[in-house]
């Protein structure tokens, strides 16, 4: 199975200090033989808000080497999923800024035969983290 990783599930993945760190990896433990997947945005989004949020207590460069760090990591190695989907593939049921990123990765997921994994419930289509 692939998995994309929405950009609070890849923070959770990589920070303890996130209220679902554990949840999350106790997931990703079970789920050992899939492919957990990253893409410009959630990249873009974990360092931002990783360097952003006091209490993780890391820098830009910090956050970049732990998500660098993440991706190579032999246990459990993250993979970078390219971009090419573009404004049209927005799903139908987006009609709210706060949707736009969720129905791209949502797009973006489908298209590469991956499952958009989340812990947000109000994304159809989507997976939710248990």
């Amino acid at each position: 199975m692939r998995y994309l990783l929405d950009v609070n599930a890849l923070i959770a993945f990589g920070v303890i200090q996130h209220v679902f760190h554990q949840r999350i990896v106790d997931w990703v433990a079970i789920n050992r033989s899939s492919i957990f997947l990253t893409t410009p945005i959630t990249e873009i989004g974990f360092v931002r808000v990783v360097a952003n949020v006091p209490i993780y207590q890391l820098n830009v460069v910090q956050a970049k080497s732990l998500l660098v760090e993440m991706k190579e990591n032999p246990d459990q190695p993250l993979a970078f999923q390219a971009d090419e989907i573009e404004i049209s593939s927005l799903p139908d049921w987006v009609n709210s800024p706060l949707q736009v990123t969720h129905g791209h990765l949502l797009a973006l997921a489908s298209t590469h035969g991956a499952i958009l994994s989340t812990f947000d419930k109000g994304i159809p289509g989507s997976f939710l983290i248990p």
